[in-house]
């Protein structure tokens, strides 16, 4: 290993050297401990005997060979200092136990993947549809009802993969599957950075639900944690007894969650943390990164009032253009809540790097807007439309994430004003503004049937709900949404070209009414949108150029569960130069211009 790279943050592939690799017959297992007074190796493989690791290179890493080990096995590094000792899991490692149980597990990578196709002809999708369905993989669908009745890597390969094509979404996005010891965190709370979550099931089992998904034309994000870790003593923390991956002061030391915050201006956690990066993107094949918390790399804390962490900030460049120049076909997102300029700028251009950056403004307002009675949006107009006044300040994805659907928020259903018949109309009308808004997408699981028991990660998705009318009809419509969008050019292509969307009514005059063009190359779509609970009859368009309307979708057809009978062929004639089309409470449409 390049030691001078590894102690100057520039090292990607520490993960090569350092935990535990075949070695003839056995294995070599390697640590960095330079505080350490001694390390021993110390699990199952070793007959739970202690076995002494050699000081190497400049005396800072310590291993051992063990000619005996096997796949399966248990080690952990027993770590001397200041007169006492921890046990420790192998911060490179490449498995674990399933919680509670925490040693580090001896694993063999290899596995012959069959998606070349795929990884020839990935690319970051600016110009493309990105659609994410995302998951978290222990309460999509589960066996049973039993703490770990969890379906393997490779059930869910079975079952997530051809439901996702069904329902229109080209990726699925992990919730964070490196190993972590707490079901309630989510997986942001990590103690193995290379580790999948034994929850799950292996390596092998993780590289064949993705090369599934590959060959089936989904592409996979891995959501991924480089701000904090877990406090768990067997871990991360204190690791060689003295604060080698955190910061030595509280103050920034510890998270709002309770966790230990990485030192990102070390070299050694710089290294650690491109490692991990691209030890998922090359060995796993995931075709992008979603980076959770940026805020609290960008600015010490999280908080813009205590300045710009500027040693982190350089971290995420360096990192990022690294990582684009390895993996040129990669997505790498920033789920970031402040207005910290250039995120998505690229490097040469003083940005971060990003491709895309998580649109957390257009989330809340939106759902803000949906939550009131139509009354108050008419004096809250602008809700919608603010969003198009900073939008091309960056490249912007909109989710409706985890996140809005937890801890009293309600779910996406729950949040539309009224009873629960009005809840769905509004819902259909949410994501078709949502779906022909500019931007990519990102919708967390079980939105898409109308889920109104908020998420909880010890239960499986309530799919019963599919037995009822209008979840049902609600599902079909989501569906018939995602694909209108996978092919329809004006809904992508130009996503972050000004000239791909134009304003058609944007005027507060006391109604609810909105309407705007889409604009991809050789296709033109209308959107009007009616968010009051009156009819707009005769609303009037003027698009230059189009002599009529083809009717693509209604929200309020009957077939959704509206009151409006489907008309296959709608056509709307141009009269005078204008287009005039009744619009039903709480809905909208979508039309293709002909001309």
């Amino acid at each position: 290993m390049d030691i001078y790279g590894f102690y100057t943050g520039k090292s990607f592939e520490a993960h090569q050297w350092l935990g535990v690799h075949p070695d003839g017959e056995g294995f070599m297992f390697r640590t960095f401990a330079p505080s350490a007074e001694r390390v021993s190796l110390i699990g199952s493989c070793t007959q739970w005997q202690e076995i002494p690791m050699e000081p190497v290179l400049d005396g800072n890493f310590y291993q051992c060979v063990l000619p005996d080990a096997r796949e399966g096995q248990t080690y952990q590094y027993r770590i001397y200092h200041h007169g006492t000792f921890t046990d420790h899991c192998d911060p490179y490692g490449y498995g674990m136990e399933l919680r509670p149980n925490h040693q580090s597990v001896i694993r063999r990578l290899e596995y012959e993947f069959g998606d070349a196709g795929w990884m020839q002809r990935r690319n970051d999708r600016k110009e493309r549809p990105l659609n994410i369905y995302e998951v978290h993989l222990g309460s999509w669908k589960r066996k049973g009802t039993e703490l770990n009745d969890f379906y393997t890597y490779e059930e869910l390969a079975d079952r997530l993969v051809p439901y996702v094509k069904e329902a229109g979404y080209d990726h699925i996005e992990l919730l964070p599957i490196c190993e972590h010891p707490a079901d309630e965190s989510w997986g942001y709370q990590n103690t193995g950075f290379f580790s999948p979550t034994a929850r799950y099931g292996t390596a092998v089992q993780l590289k064949h639900l993705i090369d599934v998904c590959h060959q089936n034309g989904i592409g996979v994000i891995l959501d991924f944690v480089p701000v904090h870790f877990a406090m768990d003593d067997y871990a991360l923390r204190q690791y060689d007894g003295t604060c080698l991956y955190e910061y030595p002061n509280d103050d920034v030391g510890v998270s709002e969650w309770g966790s230990c915050n990485f030192m990102h201006s070390r070299g050694e956690v710089r290294s650690f943390l491109q490692s991990a990066v691209c030890y998922w993107l090359s060995e796993y094949h995931f075709d992008g990164i979603r980076f959770d918390a940026i805020s609290r790399i960008l600015y010490w804390q999280g908080d813009p009032a205590r300045g710009v962490n500027g040693m982190a900030v350089s971290f995420v460049r360096q990192m990022n253009q690294e990582l684009k120049r390895r993996f040129p076909g990669c997505m790498l997102i920033a789920e970031d809540s402040t207005s910290f300029s250039k995120v998505t700028d690229p490097i040469e251009n003083g940005g971060l790097g990003y491709d895309y950056k998580w649109d957390l403004g257009w989330m809340h307002d939106t759902l803000s807007a949906f939550q009131m009675p139509p009354q108050e949006r008419k004096e809250k107009y602008h809700k919608l439309t603010f969003s198009m006044m900073y939008y091309y300040g960056e490249r912007f994805l909109l989710p409706f994430s985890h996140d809005e659907v937890v801890h009293g928020k309600a779910t996406i259903l729950q949040k539309m004003n009224g009873d629960y018949d009005r809840k769905f109309p509004q819902a259909r009308a949410l994501y078709l503004y949502m779906m022909t808004h500019p931007g990519k997408k990102l919708n967390f699981m079980g939105n898409e049937i109308g889920h109104f028991r908020e998420w909880d990660e010890k239960r499986e998705q309530d799919w019963e709900l599919l037995r009822y009318p209008l979840h049902d009809a609600f599902f079909h419509y989501i569906k018939t949404l995602n694909h209108l969008y996978q092919t329809h050019p004006a809904l992508y292509e130009w996503d972050y070209r000004q000239e791909g969307f134009q304003w058609l009514d944007c005027e507060q005059d006391g109604s609810c009414s909105y309407a705007f063009l889409r604009i991809g190359r050789g296709e033109k779509l209308v959107v009007v949108l009616n968010l009051d609970d009156h009819p707009v009859l005769d609303y009037c368009l003027r698009i230059p150029g189009g002599e009529r309307l083809e009717l693509l979708l209604n929200t309020d057809w009957q077939s959704w569960g509206g009151n409006t009978p489907e008309k296959p062929q709608h056509v709307f004639p141009r009269q005078s130069g204008e287009f005039f089309v009744d619009i039903p409470p709480l809905s909208g449409m979508m039309f293709r211009v002909e001309r």
